[in-house]
């Protein structure tokens, strides 16, 4: 069932909360050692948060939009009193003392966490294969990954333990695993979800989003998170979008562009892709044209110089003497040192080191201040294109799910993954991945459709049609 099938019959007393949950936790206990999507299992917490959405319903009392709907967070989302690690030792032991959010947002909601899961530490690589606990492993093909930084969230909704999850997307760590993973993966409008409990890396550029079997249950999660929250200073003020209700208004004479910068670079199943979602929503109604936009080729080497030099930042809290591991020396520069040295890995450290390279004196204008004027072209150019296009489409990613090890000692390759998600992010653009096909070897395709600021209700309704218009055995949680 998805989780709007879900949290329907639990509200209307027709399913059991706990036993929904029930179901989930045997796919969880039979599959997850193989797929490790999860750093930490909840079933004590879980099942005591389910009874208590069936005492709610029991009582005549409404639990919510969610009520009994199995959900998973990334752990890089705050959760009071219960471990929470980034993927990394550097917070061996720590619990923090607020929970995100997003995550208290979810419970309110009638939502059950059924655990945190795993990441590329810090959220930063595109395989899931930096996690400090052990990589992930995707669903529909063990040898391959599950793309990241949220591979874990991913995982656990292809792998069917959980019908939704949620990550965070600093450069496509929500769209590029869904893709893989053959699950929907929406990031919203940057402001749109509070941030606060988030665990930064590149404050500017990280969104929290869901990931859903359907873009409907996307929709719903979106529903649940987004809104203003005082705690978060770069929160809108805004009330949570409306998605639901208009997902079947169709594309009829929607104006719809084909990004045809990023084809020539894509492999030949991902481009299929893009051509025939773009024919499908012709034959839905919309006006599909080819769009040039070159300045989006420009995001890859800006994110990788913006990105890095807010996370040279953020990280430099993790000191080993207020939180975390700490391991021991004969003065506190030495405690430092060997605290960073051991807790953080190699990704984490190339980033820090970039990025303090890009921000120190001599070399800021050169390098981090080219970024962001790259950065502002970019913005200019998404801004030209939607006043002729109402939504654009691209492909999600570069190529299906690779194999374990294939990328991960070329930086620059794994890097490339990230081709296509990015400008959404320098931007502060919506953007969702929809499974729209699968290739000659069975592995998910994705297709993105991107909207300007705010512009989630009509990018979920192209969304909700190229759903429509997949094939058969797109979607849906893999069975054994």
């Amino acid at each position: 069932m998805t989780a709007v099938e879900i949290a329907r019959s639990v509200r209307a007393g027709e399913r059991r909360a706990r036993d929904v949950l029930e179901e989930h936790l045997a796919v969880l206990e039979a599959r997850e050692p193989e797929v490790h999507a999860f750093t930490l299992v909840l079933a004590t917490e879980a099942r005591a948060a389910a009874d208590a959405v069936d005492a709610s319903v029991a009582a005549g009392r409404d639990p919510g939009p969610l009520a009994g709907t199995p959900v998973a967070l990334k752990d890089n989302l705050c959760t009071r009193g219960l471990p929470t690690t980034c993927g990394s030792r550097i917070l061996e032991g720590w619990r923090p003392p607020y929970t995100a959010t997003v995550a208290s947002r979810v419970a309110a909601a009638g939502g059950v966490v059924v655990g945190k899961t795993n990441l590329d530490e810090f959220a930063m690589g595109s395989s899931t294969e930096n996690s400090a606990f052990g990589p992930t492993r995707n669903p529909h093909d063990l040898s391959r990954v599950p793309g990241g930084s949220s591979g874990g969230s991913a995982a656990s909704v292809a792998a069917g333990f959980a019908p939704v999850a949620l990550g965070s997307d600093t450069g496509g760590s929500i769209r590029q695993p869904a893709a893989l993973c053959g699950v929907v993966g929406l990031k919203p409008t940057y402001g749109a979800v509070s941030r606060y409990g988030l665990i930064a890396f590149a404050s500017s550029l990280d969104q929290i989003g869901p990931f859903a079997t359907t873009v409907a249950d996307a929709a719903l999660a979106l529903e649940v998170i987004a809104g203003h929250d005082p705690m978060d200073s770069t929160s809108l003020d805004l009330p949570a979008p409306t998605l639901l209700a208009s997902l079947s208004d169709g594309v009829s004479e929607l104006r719809v562009g084909i990004v045809e910068d990023f084809l020539p670079d894509v492999s030949p199943e991902c481009r299929a892709s893009v051509v025939a979602a773009g024919e499908a929503l012709a034959a839905a109604g919309a006006k599909v044209e080819d769009v040039a936009i070159p300045e989006v080729l420009l995001g890859l080497p800006a994110y990788y110089l913006i990105a890095p030099a807010e996370a040279s930042s953020n990280l430099s809290r993790y000191d080993g003497v207020r939180y975390g591991l700490r391991v021991d020396g004969p003065d506190s520069e030495t405690m430092n040192s060997r605290t960073r040295g051991e807790g953080f890995g190699a990704e984490v450290k190339r980033r820090i080191m970039i990025g303090t390279y890009a921000l120190s004196a001599g070399y800021y204008d050169a390098y981090y201040g080219q970024a962001q004027k790259a950065r502002t072209l970019v913005i200019r150019a998404f801004e030209a294109a939607y006043r002729t296009f109402d939504v654009l489409l691209t492909p999600t990613t570069p190529s299906v799910a690779f194999p374990f090890g294939s990328k991960v000692d070329d930086p620059i390759e794994m890097y490339l993954c990230d081709l296509c998600s990015i400008p959404s992010n320098l931007a502060g653009h919506p953007a969702v991945s929809v499974p729209f096909a699968l290739s000659p070897d069975g592995l998910p395709v994705g297709v993105q459709v991107l909207a300007p600021a705010l512009g989630e209700a009509l990018m979920m309704r192209v969304a909700a049609s190229l759903e429509a218009a997949a094939p058969p055995g797109v979607r849906g949680p893999v069975t054994p």
